[in-house]
């Protein structure tokens, strides 16, 4: 499950010190800024052929980053502590599966 790997990634982020400071706007973003470096990683991975190996790396990268950010939101107060990402997935997979091919851009 996505939000039992989230709680372990995280614990794991809080326990190397990445999230002492107060968890307002500017951290949120800032960690956000982090999670695009990552996807720009996987891209130059690509870009530069380095293989599978570096890839399912970088794209890992972006996975741990992700649901960092999403623990750390929820243990603050940004997200509900009700909140599941399990479910947020479910459902927005289900809404996608709704849509028009494209989610109708003909172009």
């Amino acid at each position: 499950m996505i939000d039992d790997k989230a709680a372990v990634a995280h614990a794991i982020s809080r326990n190397n010190g990445f999230w002492d400071k107060e968890v307002d706007v500017d951290f949120l973003l800032s960690k956000l800024a982090l999670l695009h470096s990552e996807v720009s990683e996987t891209l130059e991975a690509i870009r530069k052929e380095k293989g599978e190996d570096a890839i399912l790396e970088e794209l890992s990268d972006i996975f741990i980053r992700l649901v960092d950010f999403y623990q750390g939101a929820k243990q603050a107060g940004w997200l509900s502590a009700t909140a599941s990402f399990d479910q947020a997935i479910d459902d927005k997979i289900r809404i996608n599966a709704t849509r028009p091919r494209k989610h109708g851009n003909l172009a």
